[in-house]
């Protein structure tokens, strides 16, 4: 069944009048309303505004920060995300811009599954709680380094000094994580991945942690200071004990059949490069058929 009430959630600056058109065009050919999710902060208005419950169904348009963003909106209202990339594809982003007409269609046929996504609760001493989707990130904000102490279910991993951690979920394992020296997470592990950031001395590889484990953050910000991030987002939080837990099911992604899978999508992106000998290999026995 064709969903009824259609919310945006666009990016800042992206051009994408061309597919608000589509989506408007297919909107009205099928009677189906659109308005535009109401965020925090939000400055560029393309539809009336609604609330998420109101909404069927979420629509992304941008990249995968703009996905994030309408992720986190929709969450509390369990509504699903269908991520349009007016850009390049990225993780969260699945469908071209030129293809939304065919992808409303798809969901309108119910040619579709939902994808659970996990997220990380963190919670501090002071009471404040948040949610990652992608990463959850300790920090030093200026010169000096960051004392960190890393426990999992109350035993203690080390203490590292340094830029930071970072703790990942399998999503976010291939964004700062991997450009951290962390693990990717493959599709269908469960866990969080826990990576030091610059780490001075000492050795402290980064860390899987299981769906059902707890991981306890003692920070110890030093002279220059630290901060805290959530998805990239700079938290205005002065905490220094915090505890991470993982939430299997958090926000919800439209699936359909036949996406780019998450790995092919990092070596189309340039993330996974194959070793120089291997390609200069191929392109002699290409050259010689």
């Amino acid at each position: 069944m064709a969903p009824r009430q259609l919310g945006l959630v666009v990016h800042p600056r992206r051009h994408i009048d061309d597919s608000l058109q589509t989506i408007r065009d297919w909107a009205s050919g099928h009677g189906v309303a659109v308005g535009q999710v109401v965020i925090p902060g939000q400055s560029r208005h393309v539809a009336e505004p609604i609330e998420v419950d109101a909404c069927d169904l979420v629509l992304s348009l941008g990249g995968d920060g703009t996905t994030l963003a309408a992720l986190h909106a929709s969450a509390p209202a369990s509504r699903p995300v269908l991520g349009v990339a007016c850009g390049s594809i990225g993780v969260l982003t699945s469908v071209a811009a030129d293809d939304v007409a065919w992808a409303l269609e798809r969901v309108a046929q119910g040619r579709w599954s939902a994808r659970a996504i996990p997220g990380l609760e963190v919670s501090a001493e002071t009471g404040e709680l948040w949610v990652a989707i992608n990463d959850f990130t300790v920090i030093r904000d200026g010169t000096g380094q960051v004392i960190t102490g890393i426990s999992v279910d109350d035993e203690l991993y080390a203490r590292t000094a340094g830029d930071g951690v970072v703790v990942a979920t399998p999503l976010g394992s291939s964004a700062y994580t991997m450009a951290a020296g962390g693990p990717i997470l493959a599709p269908g592990v469960e866990g969080m991945v826990v990576t030091a950031l610059a780490h001075h001395g000492g050795v402290a590889p980064s860390l899987v942690v299981g769906p059902d484990s707890r991981l306890e953050l003692t920070v110890e910000p030093g002279y220059g200071g630290g901060r805290l991030e959530v998805d990239g987002q700079v938290l205005s939080s002065a905490a220094t004990t915090l505890t991470v837990t993982m939430r299997r099911e958090y926000a919800t992604l439209v699936a359909l059949a036949g996406e780019e899978p998450m790995l092919t999508g990092l070596r189309r992106r340039g993330l996974i490069v194959d070793g120089p000998r291997i390609v200069v290999r191929e392109r002699r026995d290409a050259s010689e058929r």
